[in-house]
């Protein structure tokens, strides 16, 4: 093993003349703008050429000549990319390319690969990942002599992923770790809709198997990273800040999810109970009222479900080790929120049946197939697997979306793509009732046109988009997740307080557990160990809140009137 006096680069004699960026997607597309804009150099009195290299495919092969032509191939509204593509472009600085073999003789090479987990399973879904790495290795394999690449990878992955896969993926092909390639990750923290926004202004982990390789990265990212900081670690303790981040977004997108049900159950307003809540947590943000902001507070705003490529499947990544061993699993709060999450679509449904009536002969539209706002991106969309229930019921029903595409490939994974119009007036006409489903800016700006549809006899608001006001001349128009109009008593404001802290304390103890399993079974040196306080800190750095409590002893599961989260009593069970 090598150590830290051996490093084959050190970064204070580095020099990059071309960077590579592996798959154009909503990580890769905007860092290698950002890097081709930054002009970068180190070592030399050029600036780094950025070359693109997406596989030719048949879903994706266009891109290639998009960006060469100077366009961003990202679809909904992303401030500035296309902007600073095209200059970039313009330049010289950037291009694109199908062929491996360019990134020979590249210095530093960002893999932004897609990972998932398996479907059927407990498992990272590496195909993709391994199917990119091959051609990599392969491109590396006649790099010039002496020639050390740094590959790092945005990507998310599992634990221990880079030590027990990737290590000895490059080892297979005669590139040894330490001393032929180094090996680092810096899991992106971007965000659709405010890609740029996030590459300059969040702080961005930098991690390596060895102890040189982060801070290769920190003088790379740097340079973008303007207006944050690049935070230097090992692998495997990235590996699991990145994934707890989403996890424990996750949790408390259940856990929010738990207190709306109640609250919808009995006509509280809950976003009067988010408030109150965060103000006493003092994680207060912006959301309850502005459908476009990003919420961040402890409690968070549940919606129709969890979409997006990160959540739904990086508390599982987390667990995948202790899967694979065969460990009980029985008490994580992490897994239990994934069945809570996964219930909501149905559950938004049943909800509104319970505002406008029996739905299952009604037409209905649903506004939004993009699982973020301003995006078109379907990943785990909530939207289609609310399609997927009314299809499966014979509910008749038509989706809307400005952004997503005929042949996007999760439509026509679900065979959903006849179902989607791009005329919201067509949407209307068709329906009695109309789902908002996503929180796009021509929902709010065509906000008249929707609630005055003629034939439309109800809304049902699963996105936090318009409120009670809004309706004031029609009540019985509107319903939505967590609109009640009753007052919360402090009694329960306090008992959601209460169970909040059980419930981050229960996840304290979950941390805990799994740092000291990987701990023993994989760090394989005093660099790569990871540690609790360590874990805290970074996951802290994350911009859409992730304050990870101590494991305190939870003295009793909080109660009002029979009820109780699952996930504090969850909490309880994991602290004793």
């Amino acid at each position: 093993m090598m150590n830290e006096n051996q490093a084959p680069l050190s970064a204070e004699t580095w020099k990059i003349n071309k960077i590579g960026v592996i798959g154009p997607g909503i990580v890769g597309m905007p860092m290698a703008a950002m890097l081709a804009k930054a002009r970068i150099k180190i070592g030399t009195d050029e600036p780094a050429k950025v070359v693109i290299v997406q596989r030719d495919s048949k879903n994706s092969g266009w891109k290639v000549a998009a960006i060469n032509s100077g366009k961003s191939v990202i679809g909904g509204i992303e401030p500035e990319l296309d902007e600073i593509t095209h200059e970039a472009v313009n330049a010289g600085i950037l291009s694109a390319s199908s062929d491996f073999s360019v990134l020979s003789d590249a210095d530093v090479i960002l893999v932004s690969i897609q990972t998932d987990k398996n479907e059927s399973g407990f498992e990272p879904d590496y195909g993709p990942m391994f199917g990119g790495l091959e051609k990599l290795a392969e491109a590396l394999q006649k790099k010039p002599a002496g020639k050390i690449p740094l590959v790092v990878f945005e990507s998310t992955l599992a634990p221990t992923t880079m030590d027990t896969l990737f290590r000895e993926h490059f080892k297979k092909y005669g590139l040894e770790e330490g001393k032929d390639i180094l090996l680092g990750n810096s899991p992106n923290r971007v965000m659709p809709g405010r890609l740029v926004e996030r590459i300059r202004e969040s702080d961005k982990l930098a991690g390596g198997l060895h102890p040189e390789t982060p801070k290769l990265i920190a003088k790379l990212y740097n340079h973008i990273v303007t207006n944050g900081k690049v935070y230097q670690t090992n692998s495997l303790t990235a590996e699991i800040v990145k994934t707890l981040e989403n996890a424990y977004r996750d949790v408390r997108i259940a856990f929010s999810t738990e207190i709306v049900r109640y609250c919808d159950d009995n006509n509280i307003d809950f976003y009067k109970v988010r408030d109150k809540v965060n103000g006493m947590l003092s994680q207060s943000d912006k959301a309850t009222s502005d459908p476009n902001a990003v919420p961040s507070g402890g409690i968070l705003i549940p919606m129709l479900g969890v979409g997006g490529h990160c959540l739904p499947k990086d508390g599982i990544l987390l667990w995948w080790r202790n899967f694979q061993k065969g460990n009980d699993t029985s008490k994580s709060l992490i897994l239990e929120s994934r069945l809570i999450n996964d219930a909501s679509p149905v559950y938004t449904f049943k909800h509104a049946e319970k505002a406008f009536g029996n739905l299952k002969d009604k037409k209905i539209a649903l506004l939004g197939v993009a699982y973020r706002f301003n995006s078109e991106d379907t990943r785990n969309s909530p939207t289609l697997q609310l399609a997927n229930y009314l299809r499966d019921n014979g509910v008749k029903y038509i989706m809307h979306d400005p952004y997503v595409k005929e042949d996007d490939q999760n439509l026509l994974k679900y065979k959903q793509q006849d179902n989607l119009t791009h005329d919201l007036n067509k949407a209307l006409e068709f329906a009695d009732y109309v789902f908002i489903c996503s929180a796009h800016k021509e929902y709010i700006d065509h906000f008249n046109t929707i609630a005055s549809a003629k034939n439309v006899k109800g809304i049902m608001d699963a996105s936090n988009i318009y409120n009670r006001q809004q309706f004031s001349k029609t009540p019985e128009k509107y319903a939505g997740i967590g609109k009640g109009t009753g007052e919360p008593s402090d009694e329960f404001i306090q008992f959601v307080y209460d169970s909040f802290l059980a419930m981050e304390r229960g996840l304290g103890f979950e941390l805990a557990g799994l740092i000291n399993f990987y701990n023993s079974n994989y760090a394989f040196d005093e660099y790569n160990k990871v540690r609790f306080e360590d874990v805290q800190r970074l996951a802290k750095t994350c911009s859409t809140g992730c304050e990870i409590a101590d494991a305190v002893t939870i003295e009793k599961v909080p109660d009002y009137k029979g009820f109780s989260s699952l996930l504090s009593q969850k909490g309880y069970i994991n602290s004793k």
